[in-house]
């Protein structure tokens, strides 16, 4: 591992290595980080895990990378259906599944079929 660039060095490698990929001018280095946290913050990434690899420890500041989208809200509300639907066993009423996790409460549907709405 050689010695830490100066500014300028690396003002000078950054400007050639984005001509060499062809990225426009207005592309910053900082654009990478940016773009590589919100990436892991779409798929899932913990805050914790955020923090660790941007190595910032306030947690305000990694709420810069976490954007919300209707994407992303729906795949969180799929995400969530299927773990309930896993966890439920039919007739079960409402206890865990033994496979599924012991700490949540999942109720079975209504014994007639109809939901409490219906009513």
């Amino acid at each position: 591992m050689g010695a830490p660039l100066r500014g300028t060095s690396f003002g000078r490698k950054w400007r050639k290595a984005r001509e060499a990929v062809a990225m426009p001018k207005e592309f910053r280095f900082y654009d990478l980080r940016h773009t590589g946290n919100t990436l892991a913050a779409d798929t899932g990434a913990k805050l914790k895990d955020l923090m660790v690899r941007a190595g910032q420890s306030p947690e305000r500041a990694q709420l810069i990378y976490q954007h919300s989208t209707k994407e992303h809200q729906r795949r969180l509300a799929d995400d969530i259906d299927a773990t309930v639907r896993l966890q439920r066993v039919p007739g079960d009423r409402g206890r865990p599944s033994p496979a599924g996790a012991g700490h949540m409460f999942v109720p079975a549907p209504p014994a007639s079929g109809r939901t409490a709405r219906a009513r």
